[in-house]
Order: C-alpha cells, then structure tokens, then sequence
C-alpha cells in the first residue's frame, strides 16, 4: 500500500474499492444474515481461505436462532471463520428466515 505523508504530518493513504455482498452465514448455533465487502477481483471463498485475517466482518447483521427467532440486530460484527459451517451469497436479502424443518 502507498502512502503520502503531508508537511503536517498527516498520513494519506490508497482507498481501497471494495464491494458490498449479501450473505447467509451458518454457525452451529446460529444463522446470520448481513453483508460483507471483498475487493472486486475476490471471491467469498479466497475471503475464507485467507489466512491473514481470522475474523470476518459483517454489516446490518441479523442473527437468527436454530428456531428462526431473530435474537440481535447490529450494525456491525465481527466473526471467527472458525465458526462458519456455511456461507453463500444472497440474491436479496431474505425476508424472514424459515423455522428448521420447514
């Protein structure tokens, strides 16, 4: 990354592009819906695969239950990869989760 440090001491830096996904996200004891910023040229899995970082950032998550109850909104969290059973990306966020076995 390059940066430029102005007479004041300021420090200017890259701005990274990146774009905004919506998502599914599967842990054993919950489903998360929000989304998450890659860079244009990545892709969900090279996110996933990556090893430099070990939490992933969502935005406008919602937290649901095993049982479809949404417990929690937040505006952002973060989330240990190894939690994640699954991750695909929506189309559109999803209205309301479906109860198990449904």
């Amino acid at each position: 990354m390059s940066f430029r440090i102005d007479a004041k001491g300021k420090i200017f830096t890259d701005i990274v592009r990146k774009d905004e996904i919506p998502v599914t996200i599967q842990t054993v004891t919950h489903l998360i819906h929000g989304h998450v910023f890659l860079r244009p040229e990545q892709r969900i899995k090279d996110e996933m695969n990556s090893s430099q970082d070990q939490f992933i950032a969502v935005t406008d998550a919602e937290v649901y239950g095993l049982n479809g109850q949404l417990l929690h909104r937040s505006e952002f969290l973060t989330l240990n990869k190894q939690h994640i059973i699954w991750l695909r990306p929506d189309e559109e966020p999803p209205e309301q989760p479906a109860a198990p076995g449904t």
